[in-house]
């Protein structure tokens, strides 16, 4: 399944139905009179968040939604239907925004949360809701509203307890795959994931938790380059970060270097990603041989303040330690 994650939508409500005009005309009823019923109401353009979406690409290819307009009025006060509603379901996480000022209309972050896109039209009323003493013999009925019309920008901003962030290659992807069922493209390349990665992670008597694998972060990602800002949007949601450092890459003169360059990506992008709780994960710890020099490393982190931990994804070492710090940081009180 393709996943899409920004789209650009035009909605149109339905119209409301005209009223009607007509007079009662029958055998053995001398004084007939009005009788024309009102017309329907328009159908609203509704957007409901559903658990079971996961991808906004059901508005990849098709960018105009329009309700159903209300029927016509008829004679002997016969009302015209109502137009069905349209509800468009999409991923819980999506966020609708104006196209033109970019602000945000709603967040609907909860499964079941519903937002009306566009109201629809109100009926027009039958030449027999203007009958009074002094108008015996109306002429004319209403004409129904039009339907309310509008352009949105969908964003999808994924709902995950942790985000794994850190430059290509640094093992997310193999990360993820060995805490949990999810089962990402794995490879010695970079940009190996080009979507991000959702995987549920199960650890002892702990609540369940879902944790993200957020691709594209290299040097200048906030400006654009390399897969640029299309992701960091998904780690705004999180509880937690996890810093994914490769360690086999690290200088002996500068190790900091990397968490500082994904740390300046993270603050040029959002003031608020830089205050989120974070964890220190050192990867491929397999590949450093020399246990003198890893310990260095370990200790430089931890002055950081931060809790950090050295690990091997492809080994499955010190995962344990990784989850348990995850555990009690997303179950702490608030």
């Amino acid at each position: 399944m393709k996943f899409v994650d920004e789209v650009r939508i035009r909605v149109q409500a339905g119209a409301g139905g005209n009223g009607c005009v007509s007079f009662r005309r029958e055998k053995y009823v001398p004084r007939g009179g009005p009788d024309g019923g009102d017309g329907g109401r328009g159908g609203d353009v509704i957007l409901a968040a559903a658990a079971n979406k996961h991808t906004l690409l059901d508005f990849r290819y098709r960018h105009l939604f329009r309700a159903a307009s209300g029927r016509h009025g008829s004679g002997q006060n016969r009302h015209g239907r109502g137009g069905e509603d349209l509800i468009l379901e999409v991923p819980v996480g999506t966020v609708v925004k104006d196209p033109l000022s970019q602000k945000e209309l709603v967040d609907l972050a909860e499964p079941g949360q519903v937002w009306i896109a566009a109201r629809g039209g109100a009926g027009g009323r039958g030449n027999a809701r203007f009958v009074s003493s002094t108008r015996q013999v109306p002429r004319f009925a209403e004409e129904g509203r039009p339907g309310e019309e509008a352009e949105l920008v969908l964003e999808l901003k994924l709902m995950a307890d942790v985000g794994l962030v850190g430059f290509p290659n640094a093992g997310k992807s193999t990360l993820i795959a060995a805490v949990s069922a999810a089962k990402p493209k794995i490879a010695d390349y970079p940009f190996t994931t080009l979507v991000p990665n959702l995987g549920v992670v199960a650890y002892g008597e702990a609540p369940p938790f879902v944790m993200a694998d957020i691709p594209g972060l290299i040097e200048g990602a906030h400006e654009g380059v390399g897969l640029g800002t299309r992701f960091l949007r998904h780690i705004e949601r999180t509880r937690v970060l996890v810093h994914l450092v490769d360690v086999s890459e690290l200088d002996e003169e500068d190790p900091l270097r990397p968490l500082r360059q994904i740390e300046n990506e993270l603050e040029s992008y959002s003031e608020q990603l830089s205050l989120k709780e974070s964890i220190i994960a050192l990867n491929k710890a397999d590949l450093v041989h020399d246990e003198d020099r890893l310990e260095r490393f370990a200790a430089a982190y931890r002055k950081t303040g931060r809790p950090t931990v050295v690990i091997s994804a492809l080994a499955r070492k010190g995962l344990r330690e990784l989850l348990l710090l995850l555990t009690k940081v997303l179950n702490a009180p608030d």
